[in-house]
């Protein structure tokens, strides 16, 4: 594996849910994998669980781990090209990427949508140029447009939760007072699209995600009935993608209630992390027995480890 990005890279679903399985029942049964072997982990925006869970991962390999948090351990940094450099940024990402990659074997990339130009953040143009300029392999650790690493947690998570062999999984937009990126959701679709459930995504009309992702998908504009006979319930805040960056709605109505999940199959509640309270879902939903936001959480080692394992052992081939 030389990049992680889609759901295309992992290659066979049921392949990598039972590698998952065997790295969670033993994370360090590979503990020499990674020696002396170097991974950076990259982080244009703030993170919690993705720099832990991929810190983590890694360790357990056995990897040394560098952590950059460019806003603030090293030079700021241009991502444009054509510009004259006579701001308050001295270094040109084409230089720095090149450069980081010479002082390791794993590259790992967080870097989120700008909201400034649709086209820029959906060809991704910073994890770009580290793929084309890094020379090591490049993990996305969540980009203008996905965010890979949650959506095989998410879909493990709900392989470890079942009760069926084809659960019926509910996608549902919920209010939030910023405008946030489509990353999630659409990894989301996107593994889910090719995963063995019924996907139903419901949100307000505005919010439908890019046609690359939510081409044949059901979507349901009324909530509740979108709810109706649901086995897990994914609640997620995005902005509007045809009015780009836009919040166009923040309709508390929209919050996923106690009222809400009765309409299930006594469904799980899962969401990302983090989570405004009262806003995405009620206290009473995500502290009921029926929410697995902490495991979800806990198996982002897991999905980072399978990635991570896997690029280790194409390097040591």
């Amino acid at each position: 594996m030389k990049r992680y990005l889609t759901v295309d890279d992992i290659g066979d679903l049921s392949q990598a849910l039972k590698e998952a399985a065997e790295v969670k029942k033993n994370p360090y049964a590979w503990d020499t994998l990674g020696k002396n072997k170097t991974i950076v982990l990259i982080f244009f925006n703030s993170s919690l669980r993705t720099r832990l869970s991929t810190q983590k991962a890694a360790m357990n390999l056995g990897m040394n781990v560098i952590v950059l948090d460019v806003n603030n351990d090293g030079w700021k940094l241009e991502t444009e090209f054509g510009v004259v450099m006579d701001g308050d940024k001295p270094e040109h990402l084409r230089e720095a990427v090149p450069v980081i990659g010479r002082y390791c074997d794993i590259i790992a990339v967080r870097s989120f949508a700008s909201f400034e130009d649709r086209d820029a953040d959906y060809e991704e143009r910073i994890l770009s140029q580290f793929i084309d300029h890094a020379g090591v392999p490049v993990i996305s650790m969540e980009s203008a447009t996905r965010h890979p690493l949650q959506a095989f947690a998410d879909l493990y998570t709900i392989e470890e939760h079942k009760s069926k062999d084809k659960p019926k999984v509910v996608l549902t937009w919920a209010p939030h007072p910023r405008a946030l990126p489509q990353a999630v959701p659409n990894s989301f679709v996107e593994w889910m699209k090719v995963a063995d459930v019924e996907l139903v995504v419901t949100h307000p009309k505005g919010y439908e995600l890019a046609p690359e992702f939510s081409d044949g998908v059901t979507v349901e504009y009324d909530q509740k009935k979108a709810f109706e006979g649901a086995d897990f319930i994914y609640a997620k805040n995005w902005a509007s993608y045809n009015d780009y960056g836009k919040i166009l709605s923040k309709d508390k109505s929209w919050t996923v209630d106690e009222e809400k999940m009765a309409l299930t199959n006594n469904a799980k509640f899962m969401h990302c992390l983090p989570v405004r309270r009262n806003m995405i879902v009620t206290d009473g939903v995500i502290d009921s027995e029926n929410s697995i936001v902490v495991e979800e959480a806990a198996n982002r080692v897991v999905s980072a480890q399978v990635v991570i394992k896997r690029m280790l052992e194409s390097l040591n081939k």
